[in-house]
């Protein structure tokens, strides 16, 4: 590596915005380091009509190629907001060498020009639709807003707020259209990382609607053998959000959890105990069934899995295999 370390990432603005946040933290930590930011056209961002199952989900359509790259060689480290990559299955060889600090985790609303949060209120969402491409915030939309009309809704974050402001329709992958949307469900940190947090109309708290797992943390992978790399990014880990995320990964790891699973799943530390609280809805958002429990923040993976077996017990299996695709 030498005095330089070579990151790949995605080609959004949110992306690249995240990929330059780390590179000023290690540039800043270590004297002397050139980062060179190396951009990657995914799969999921040069298809934005199609669904994300069939490219393997999130963790096919926007993390594999990067992950191929750095396990070639031909990186040092890969950027991946952390809620992109799969928590059910192992990828050999790679480890998560670092995580920022995590950015707020919660879910916005946001609204087309025109539209009132009162109106959408009012109604229960009756002639209203609203754009997600994610199966919990679609689960989450039917349940605050019963009547409303949940359509697939693809793209980065500034590119669905322009669609939404432009009444565009979003294209199906089997042909034809839906929309235009009405308002969005999106992340909070997404909007705020391209400069378009002025557009929240309203902020769920975690109560009302529960983050995907890892939600706000960007996560530096990087390879198992390479120690050298693995003892520069340990310079900028966050430890706080690194153990955090190593419990909601762990109740995916134990539900075996897919890409078409929703799964919330949020952790917060306070001095030396960490609370994990983690849920399962089915996909029309009418049943819920959710787990919480408290203990040692040093001990991360062994509450997740504790909340895990808690949402077995409730039957979260079942509500898992419903979901699957057919």
């Amino acid at each position: 590596m030498g005095d330089r370390l070579r990151i790949g990432t995605r080609k959004s603005a949110m992306a690249l915005a995240q990929t330059g946040e780390i590179a000023r933290r290690l540039t800043a930590t270590v004297s002397g380091l050139d980062v060179e930011v190396v951009k990657f056209d995914t799969t999921g961002d040069i298809d934005q009509t199609s669904k994300l199952l069939p490219h393997g989900g999130k963790g096919g359509a926007f993390v594999a190629q990067i992950r191929a790259a750095v396990l070639k060689g031909e990186l040092h480290a890969a950027m991946h907001s952390l809620k992109d990559m799969q928590g059910n299955e192992d990828t050999p060889g790679l480890v998560i060498g670092a995580t920022l600090s995590r950015d707020p985790p919660g879910d916005v609303l946001v609204v087309r020009p025109g539209l009132s949060l009162d109106e959408l209120r009012c109604s229960r969402g009756k002639g209203f639709r609203i754009g997600t491409n994610a199966v919990r915030r679609a689960a989450y939309a039917r349940r605050l807003f019963p009547e409303v009309e949940v359509i697939h809704f693809r793209g980065a974050a500034d590119t669905r707020v322009r669609k939404l402001d432009l009444g565009e329709k979003q294209r199906l992958p089997e042909g034809g259209s839906v929309g235009p949307a009405d308002a969005l469900i999106m992340a909070r940190s997404g909007l705020e990382r391209v400069g378009l947090a002025d557009r929240i109309a309203y902020e769920f708290s975690t109560a009302e609607v529960l983050p995907a797992v890892g939600q706000g943390i960007v996560a530096v992978e990087c390879a198992a053998a390479d120690w050298q790399t693995r003892m520069l990014l340990s310079r900028i880990d966050d430890a706080t959000a690194h153990a955090c995320a190593d419990a909601e990964r762990e109740v995916l790891w134990v539900l075996n959890g897919h890409c078409n699973s929703p799964i919330a799943g949020f952790a917060e530390i306070n001095g030396a105990e960490m609370t994990l609280r983690a849920l399962v809805l089915d996909l029309d958002g009418g049943f819920m069934i959710e787990a919480s429990r408290a203990g040692p923040a040093g001990r991360p993976r062994e509450l997740g899995r504790a909340v895990a077996f808690d949402l077995l017990a409730k039957g979260a299996a079942e509500i898992i295999e419903r979901s699957r695709p057919k």
